[in-house]
């Protein structure tokens, strides 16, 4: 069954069905009622296309994701959990759109073809190109991280650089001398992305205000990659006794590696970081972390982005989120 037939049976034209459906232009009150019994006797249901043409709405967003085979972390999978979970209490979908690499025309088909009414970009580097496009496309977005001047941009992010430095700082209050940050891969970290240029910067500065000797590392993300980091990190720097790290793919290899090297967390090598909370609480022992809340920043993305479709005048906002470092048992004062 479909709108001529209402039409038909209503006696109104077809226009006037669909104005009666969007509520774009007000109907009689009589024709309306004519045009509702209608529907009720045929047992009319506007299918999901139909409905957003009238409303001008897909009730569909795009969730710009890794590229296809890469293996998503615990955060970011927080991140695409939270931000279906947040969507379903709006009545949401999800459309899932791998993006970087040759994925870039999955990305491009999101943004021209107006198949979705908003974006959130996740993994967002210091210069992205994605959010140039987004700009100019006019498409309503949220990004959860934020390029380097994000202007009057809509965005969630976690400060990483303060988050580390806590890190340091805490590491510097029990007595360590030399640390060494686990970044993520170098491929990332010379891309600009952002979390890891912010760790980094953060990491070189409170190291130089507490008097501690700082290193950095890349590590891809894999346990294997942790494995031979800490191996690195043990040749090039012996007296390193505290690691911070944001890479939590790499923690069970760095877990492996302290076991091998017969070192005992907390009693002769500290550790802590930027991490998901359910992987800090895996490790062993439970890692002091500063837990990413990835639920809370895909729901928050998720409300900004209704706020902006349902307003697009509205005044861009942005949260800044800079959760406790939770004490747990992976840190330790320096064995002297």
């Amino acid at each position: 069954m479909n709108i001529g037939e209402i039409a038909r049976r209503a006696g109104v034209s077809r226009s006037t069905v669909s104005y009666a459906l969007s509520g774009k232009r007000p109907v009689a009150e009589a024709t309306a009622k004519r045009i509702n019994d209608v529907i009720s006797e045929l047992g009319y249901r506007p299918n999901a296309s139909a409905r957003a043409l009238a409303e001008g709405r897909t009730r569909t967003l795009g969730l710009v994701i890794p590229p296809a085979g890469t293996r998503l972390t615990g955060v970011q999978l927080g991140f695409v959990a939270g931000v279906v979970e947040a969507a379903a209490a709006h009545d949401l979908d999800v459309l899932l759109s791998p993006s970087g690499g040759w994925h870039y025309r999955s990305f491009e088909r999101i943004v021209t073809g107006r198949r979705v009414d908003g974006v959130i970009l996740m993994e967002i580097l210091l210069d992205d190109p994605r959010v140039a496009t987004l700009e100019e496309s006019g498409l309503p977005f949220v990004t959860i991280g934020h390029v380097e001047h994000p202007g009057a941009s809509w965005w969630v992010d976690v400060d990483y650089a303060a988050l580390i430095k806590r890190c340091v700082h805490h590491l510097a209050d029990l007595g360590h001398e030399e640390v060494v940050l686990v970044n993520r891969s170098a491929e990332l970290v010379a891309s600009g992305y952002g979390p890891a240029a912010r760790s980094t910067a953060g990491f070189l500065e409170a190291a130089e205000q507490r008097g501690v000797r700082g290193h950095v590392v890349t590590c891809a993300d894999e346990p294997g990659a942790g494995y031979a980091c800490f191996e690195e990190i043990r040749a090039d720097y012996p007296d390193v006794t505290g690691l911070v790290t944001i890479n939590e793919a790499a923690l069970p290899g760095l877990q492996r590696a302290l076991h091998h090297a017969g070192l005992e967390v907390p009693r002769d090598f500290s550790i802590t970081g930027v991490i998901a909370d359910h992987l800090a609480e895996d490790f062993h022992p439970p890692l002091t972390a500063a837990d990413v809340p990835a639920a809370d920043m895909a729901r928050l993305a998720l409300e900004l982005l209704v706020e902006q479709i349902a307003n697009p005048g509205a005044t861009p906002r942005h949260a800044l989120l800079v959760p406790p470092v939770t004490l747990r048992s992976s840190t330790g004062a320096r064995r002297r």
